[in-house]
């Protein structure tokens, strides 16, 4: 029987998949997806290679439930961040910065590599977690042009260009005491490719 972490079944399953994220995370991060293997994951999270297949058969559907519960995360992290402020350009810097800086916590394979690594319906179905991280930039978008604070643009042209603006690790691949300056850059450049004119006081 193996031994129970935590109090129940619950926690257990819910600890076990806490320390193989954990672990995967530092592989990702170390070495790159190709080089991954269940055994190895298991044995940095210290969890049996049983316990492991009975949650992920292979190493591509580990990866899915990854990707699936770091999105999650972010989307609930995103949202809050955007609600603690109210002026929309503080909204859209808010975004900006927090994208930039997940982008510099998080290491996963580029979404070429992702794609060529997982079946087509395996790729679409990590991609549509990107939806609601999308649907948030639309609504700030949206509101800054009701209030007047942003130029009357179509939000859906808007939408691929900053995305594909914040979606490039040169912005944050520099060293560590630099990522802040880097973020802020970054920020500035958005919100001046949108049309703000004035930028947040403290964001200059």
């Amino acid at each position: 029987m193996p031994k129970i972490i935590g109090g129940s079944l619950t926690e257990h399953r819910a600890q076990v998949r806490a320390r193989v994220f954990d672990a995967l995370r530092r592989q990702l991060y170390e070495r790159g997806f190709e080089a991954i293997t269940l055994a190895g994951v298991a044995a940095e999270a210290q969890v049996g290679r049983t316990a492991i297949y009975n949650h992920f058969p292979d190493k591509k559907a580990l990866l899915v439930a990854f990707v699936e519960d770091e999105a999650e995360t972010y989307v609930r992290r995103l949202a809050d961040a955007v609600a603690a402020v109210d002026d929309p350009v503080e909204q859209l810097a808010t975004y900006v910065r927090l994208q930039l800086r997940v982008l510099a916590e998080y290491h996963l394979p580029p979404g070429t590599a992702l794609a060529a690594a997982l079946p087509t319906s395996t790729y679409r179905r990590i991609a549509a977690h990107a939806d609601p991280i999308t649907a948030q930039l639309r609504d700030i978008l949206v509101a800054g042009m009701r209030s007047g604070r942003l130029p009357e643009e179509d939000p859906d042209v808007l939408l691929p260009m900053i995305t594909a603006a914040l979606a490039s690790r040169d912005i944050i691949a520099v060293p560590p005491e630099e990522l802040e300056a880097a973020i802020d850059t970054a920020v500035r450049f958005v919100l001046r490719a949108v049309g703000v004119r004035s930028l947040p006081a403290n964001r200059k």
